[in-house]
């Protein structure tokens, strides 16, 4: 990737109200958080909380050096004005001033990041990702990446890449463009890795490097217990990925840590990842997942799962 960021990023949809509210002091306090833990990878987007948490973002981040940090956004949702009554119906607990039109044309990439620019209160962005074109192969990658790649020649940002919560399209991408990054969601996790086979290879082979985030499936991996009614996908967690998922806390448990602070540091094992993204909402959640990243995990913990079959012998691990 043209920029360097770091190990532990930070993602900024919390901040932008996913699910609730979050105040305002609680959404500075995680950035400030973030920052005094060393992260400086922040990853953001038009569609969380309808631009509320870039606004935010920016704003938190404005007193830091500039040089001294990395700013992530995304395009593919460009916002307009809307005066719908009523909350966001996807996700976000904000007003529905504005309202989200798929757009992955040459012009939505511009208009989509100059409007982010603005929210962010800078003058430029180090990464953008095309966000969730799961629909939208062809205008992805005939309009958006070659729009992308002559902002990039042109200096305007440092790496262009993709960010999905499925492999195959963004391997398509990593094979048939000059990508620099792919944002993988949830495919690369303690729990499951459908993305080793084929995806992770084809991206040591072209150089793109990996960032990971949902490394906790949602939910399923954020706590020492797992619960039975713990997310998966956004959803109720399936009875047998439950069972997986309480089984790899025991063996964490038995090696002394805890099933959270594996889940966060095993993406890092594999030679594309370059770092992994965590949400936070408030500042006590991003010490914690600092803490979780920074623990120590012995060996012979990675060597139990495979022996038990929890992952696969030829799973690369940290």
């Amino acid at each position: 990737m043209k920029v360097a960021v770091s190990r532990l990023g930070f993602g900024a949809a919390p901040i932008g109200n996913l699910y609730r509210e979050t105040p305002e002091a609680e959404a500075v306090g995680a950035v400030e958080a973030a920052w005094a833990a060393g992260v400086r990878y922040f990853d953001t987007a038009p569609h969380y909380g309808l631009g509320l948490s870039e606004r935010r973002l920016g704003a938190a981040l404005a007193g830091k050096p500039r040089d001294e940090y990395v700013i992530s956004t995304k395009i593919g949702r460009v916002l307009e004005p809307f005066d719908g009554t009523g909350f966001d119906d996807e996700g976000f607990a904000v007003p529905r001033t504005f309202r989200r039109i798929r757009d992955y044309s040459a012009d939505g990439v511009k208009r989509s990041l100059e409007s982010s620019l603005e929210r962010l209160g800078t003058d430029r962005v180090e990464i953008v990702y095309i966000h969730d074109p799961d629909d939208y192969w062809d205008v992805a990658f005939g309009e958006a990446y070659p729009a992308l790649e002559e902002l990039r020649s042109q200096g305007v940002v440092g790496a262009i890449g993709v960010g999905m919560n499925q492999w195959e399209m963004p391997e398509r991408f990593v094979r048939e463009t000059d990508i620099d990054v792919v944002m993988l969601a949830g495919r690369y996790t303690l729990l499951e890795q459908p993305a080793l086979p084929s995806f992770l290879p084809a991206c040591v082979e072209r150089g793109v490097s990996v960032v990971a985030c949902g490394v906790f499936n949602s939910g399923l991996l954020s706590k020492p217990v797992v619960a039975a009614d713990a997310k998966y996908d956004y959803e109720e967690a399936p009875a047998a990925l439950v069972a997986r998922a309480r089984a790899i806390a025991s063996v964490c448990e038995r090696h002394g840590v805890t099933l959270p602070e594996v889940a966060i540091q095993f993406a890092l094992g594999h030679p594309a990842v370059v770092s992994v993204v965590i949400g936070s909402r408030n500042a006590s959640q991003m010490t914690s997942n600092a803490q979780y990243f920074s623990a120590s995990i012995p060996a012979g913990l990675w060597e139990e799962l495979k022996s038990l079959g929890l992952l696969d012998a030829e799973v690369p691990t940290p």
